[in-house]
């Protein structure tokens, strides 16, 4: 077999290398055969450089020796020609290196060279690929002188893997941080933030608390509250001001200028916020109220109230009184009470959207406060009574213009006032509805006159109880008496007679009290007219109660002598003269007037008023004999002449004892033109169960021919009401007027 060292080496395609059959073998710049294909571009990579560019040496060797070699041509090697060269078969590499026969059996026709480890250059990279040998370099024909340039190190690159340990610090750090203000304000800060803003997101609204009823004795209403309507705005919402407010005037009867100017938008005191909420009108019935909600008016709403209503109209309006549009009480029983019959409103406060969406958000803050409903009265008037007591001063009270008129019924026993009537009276549905406010006022306990003759029964009564006189008591009374420059005359004069103690009542004689209580004196007098309640408010429970008054001993003029006695320089109201006469018809214990009989809180539970005061005037022997005396008023008809002044006041089939008056009325001390006619009366007078007393004024002066008719139809109905049996079997006492 022909040595293998002349066979051209192949490359891994299959090609000989080094072969310059045809062409490819010969070196492109030298010309020299034996370089070319793979081989040669791989020479000019970089990897390929293995020597010093510009023209360094190479050793070769065979064998360890070491040879040096000079390109050709004494140029330097090309800085991007390969420092090791495979050469082509030995041909050209024995020339230009030492070459070593193979042994036998080896492999022919390959030339190593063997070089010392060149000097290393900073881009050198002599590495050879695996699987490849270096071969015997080329020797490079002489390049071209060059200038040489200076290398610039290439910058060093970064670790990516520090950048990505870097970069995942800071996001864990920024996570980490995020996370942990957010747990902040979810559980720390939550509150104050949710506050913050609540406020602009709440809708408040306002839940009414129902009134206490006012009740009668029976239990019967007098006045109570009814499910109704408010009507309110959102002004913010609302478009058209004015367009709405004349399509709700008619229904809420209120002008359309106050009902636009409360849909202008405010702001909340103290704030920055916009009302959302304003009133246009209170108690607006049910009915009502659908019709305002079918326009379907932007921003104008109702929800829930209630109204104060009076079963009876005018029923005891003037002890009632009335309450605002915001149940608050104005006057009567409804103001002197409004704390206890008044609740406390609820209120219900949730967090809602605008606009469109304006209604409780799911979930959202939600807060209600319920209302407490108020305390109810109980009082110790009775309606039916009321309702006639009412009818009949009315219709007597219509024969007069411009009057006005009070009538009182009391229970003597416990001091219950049974029925308190005014005139003239109003509705408490309209109460501006009246010629004056005094109109609104009630007449018994505000109404303050002289109180004439019926005064007298305290005179005589106190001379009783001190012994001045007896119920036998007979002198001779003339027609007039001088006091103080002032003289006193009988309407019924005796001439002189002889007159009793019961004729003197049923008479009323001036002259015959006037010297009765000049026996008695001044100060025992003024003590006796405190005794029966004179001078100071009876507590009955009605505010504006006014306390009347009397003339103390040391102003008593010369005059007063004679005007005191029987009904003059003293100011008393209806119900303290009614009062007075209920302690006579008491067997002479005077007990407090009242009108309230408990209290009945929203649970139901009744709490008895505190019991009225009490105290002694007279003994009851004493009083025993002044109503027999004072039965004579009423009994008395011995012909023309001799007739008594209360005839007119008996009631059929009853025994009554009572007086009758005339006095006169001041108002801010001006004396008023008429006079006050007045009667006061208990029956069955053997036995009394009711007190009533009537007071008429009319500047006609009227007042004393209607007070006695309407006591008799007051008295008759109320003991026919509570069927009181009638006095058949106790006859009234004959009277002598002028004795023998």
């Amino acid at each position: 077999m022909p040595p293998r060292s002349e066979e051209p080496r192949r490359d891994a395609m299959g090609s000989r290398r080094g072969s310059s059959r045809d062409g490819r073998g010969t070196d492109p710049r030298s010309g020299e055969p034996g370089v070319g294909g793979i081989s040669d571009a791989r020479a000019y990579t970089p990897r390929g450089r293995t020597i010093r560019e510009g023209g360094g040496t190479a050793r070769t060797g065979v064998g360890g020796a070491e040879q040096r070699r000079t390109p050709r041509g004494g140029r330097s090697g090309d800085p991007f020609r390969p420092a090791l060269q495979v050469l082509d078969g030995g041909r050209s590499g024995a020339a230009r290196t030492g070459r070593r026969e193979a042994p036998a059996g080896a492999r022919g026709g390959v030339v190593r060279t063997v070089s010392a480890r060149p000097v290393r250059e900073p881009f050198d990279d002599d590495e050879v690929p695996p699987g490849r040998r270096p071969g015997p370099r080329r020797p490079e024909r002489p390049a071209a002188r060059r200038p040489v340039r200076k290398k610039r190190r290439p910058p060093k690159l970064a670790d990516p893997r520090r950048r990505l340990r870097l970069g995942t610090l800071l996001a864990l750090a920024l996570f980490t941080t995020i996370g942990i203000r957010l747990v902040y304000l979810q559980t720390v800060d939550t509150p104050a933030f949710a506050d913050g803003g609540l406020v602009n997101r709440l809708t408040v609204v306002e839940l009414p608390a129902p009134r206490g009823t006012i009740y009668d004795r029976t239990g019967a209403p007098l006045a109570h509250s009814i499910e109704a309507r408010y009507v309110y705005a959102d002004p913010p919402k609302v478009k058209d001001r004015v367009a709405t407010a004349k399509l709700l005037s008619p229904l809420l009867g209120v002008p359309a200028s106050d009902l636009a100017d409360r849909m202008k938008e405010r702001t909340l005191p103290g704030t920055s916020i916009k009302s959302r909420f304003e009133y246009l009108a209170r108690g607006v019935p049910i009915d009502k109220a659908k019709q305002i909600m079918a326009l379907e008016l932007a921003g104008i709403g109702t929800h829930r109230d209630e109204r104060r209503e009076v079963p009876g109209g005018d029923l005891a309006a003037n002890l009632l009184g009335f309450v605002s549009q915001d149940m608050i009480g104005l006057e009567g029983l409804e103001a002197k009470y409004d704390d206890l019959l008044r609740g406390q409103p609820g209120r219900k406060r949730y967090e809602s959207g605008r606009g469109d969406l304006a209604a409780p958000i799911p979930g959202g803050f939600s807060e209600t406060t319920p209302p407490k409903p108020g305390s109810s009265l109980a009082l110790t008037l009775d309606r039916d009574l009321q309702f006639q007591a009412q009818r009949i001063l009315s219709t007597q009270m219509a024969q007069t213009r411009n009057s006005v008129g009070a009538a009182v019924i009391l229970e003597p026993s416990s001091g219950e006032v049974l029925a308190q009537v005014s005139y003239p009276g109003y509705s408490t549905a309209a109460p501006t509805k009246v010629n004056s406010p005094a109109d609104r006022e009630d007449a018994a306990t505000s109404f303050v006159v002289d109180p004439g003759s019926i005064h007298k029964a305290i005179t005589y009564g106190a001379a009783l109880q001190e012994g001045v006189i007896t119920p036998d008591t007979v002198f001779p009374v003339a027609n007039t008496i001088t006091r103080g420059g002032v003289v006193f005359k009988d309407t019924h004069p005796a001439n002189g007679q002889r007159m009793s103690i019961p004729g003197m009542l049923a008479f009323s004689s001036n002259v015959g009290t006037i010297e009765i209580a000049e026996k008695l004196g001044p100060d025992r007098l003024i003590d006796y007219q405190k005794r029966f309640g004179l001078g100071q408010r009876t507590g009955e429970g009605m505010p504006g109660e006014a306390a009347g008054r009397l003339l103390p001993a040391n102003e008593w003029s010369g005059s007063s002598y004679g005007s005191v006695p029987i009904g003059h320089s003293v100011d008393a109201t209806p119900l303290q003269m009614a009062a007075a006469y209920a302690a006579i018809a008491n067997d002479g214990t005077y007990v407090q007037p009242h009108l309230v009989k408990a209290t009945i809180d929203p649970e139901g539970k009744q709490t008895p008023a505190a019991a009225p005061r009490t105290w002694p005037v007279l003994s009851p022997q004493n009083a025993t004999a002044l109503r027999r005396m004072l039965e004579a008023v009423t009994t008395i008809d011995n012909g023309p002449g001799e007739r008594a002044t209360g005839l007119a006041a008996a009631v059929p089939g009853y025994r009554v004892a009572g007086k009758t008056g005339t006095g006169s009325r001041y108002v801010d001390g001006k004396l008023q033109p008429g006079a006050v006619g007045s009667f006061i009366g208990m029956a069955p007078a053997e036995k009394p169960r009711y007190v009533v007393a009537v007071f008429v004024w009319s500047p006609g002066g009227e007042g004393s021919a209607l007070a006695a008719p309407a006591f008799r139809e007051i008295m008759g109905f109320t003991l026919h009401h509570y069927r009181v049996p009638p006095s058949a079997t106790d006859k009234s006492p004959k009277f002598e007027v002028f004795p023998r």
